[in-house]
């Protein structure tokens, strides 16, 4: 497929069959995360790729008690989602959560923290910074994915049960939990567009708001 094609079509997936995903289908993902740019070049981040039953059966498990509470939230106002088809994309991500144990493949993308070096820590706001030594490689493995036909959908929720994740999975004590990956085959075919802002409300030129492409 061509880049633009990939990037264009790489929708988070909410429904999935239970069609097994080879180690072969995923090589090529993992291996175009390892070339994502991060900091230093420390190279940070690890992944495990779970697929036994139980273990993604307790993951999802986990994910469902953070889950609940944000719908619940959402559905209540208490929580603005800002989305005009809100209640659709409610729908399909509770439908996800409730079948995240059959989804054949979790991936848990993990990093050592000393690999990473934020520069945002002292501007009395949630440090960030961190992140893209991380996220770029997990964004990475999210194309590479599509680019094989499988789709995946990208969660933090379980980062809450970071303890217990690593105790299930065995994770080292300077590793964290960055995010985690559903993957494996659509029940629908790839959209071929997907919604986004216009580069005129999200590109400037010299000072914020000065849209640079009409």
């Amino acid at each position: 497929m061509e880049l633009s094609d990939v990037v264009r079509t790489a929708v988070t997936t909410r429904y999935f069959t239970e069609e097994p995903v080879t180690d072969s289908q995923l090589e090529r993902a993992f291996d175009y995360a390892r070339f994502a740019p991060q900091g230093g070049n420390r190279q940070p981040v690890r992944f495990v790729v779970v697929r036994d039953e139980a273990k993604r059966r307790q993951l999802a498990e986990w994910y469902l008690v953070p889950w609940k509470a944000y719908l619940s939230g959402a559905q209540s106002g208490e929580i603005g989602i800002g989305a005009e088809k809100a209640e659709k994309a409610l729908r399909n991500a509770d439908h996800m959560a409730e079948n995240l144990h059959k989804v054949p493949v979790m991936v848990v993308a993990c990093a050592h923290l000393d690999g990473v070096h934020p520069t945002d820590t002292e501007l009395g706001r949630l440090s960030v910074v961190g992140g893209g030594s991380i996220y770029p490689a997990v964004q990475n493995f999210v194309l590479g994915c599509r680019e094989a036909g499988l789709g995946a959908a990208l969660t933090t929720l379980l980062c809450l049960f970071e303890p217990q994740v690593k105790e299930l999975l065995g994770i080292p004590d300077e590793v964290i939990t960055a995010a985690h990956i559903a993957v494996g085959h659509r029940s629908a075919p790839f959209p071929t567009k997907l919604d986004r802002l216009p580069l005129s409300e999200m590109v400037f030129t010299d000072s914020y708001g000065s849209a640079t492409y009409a």
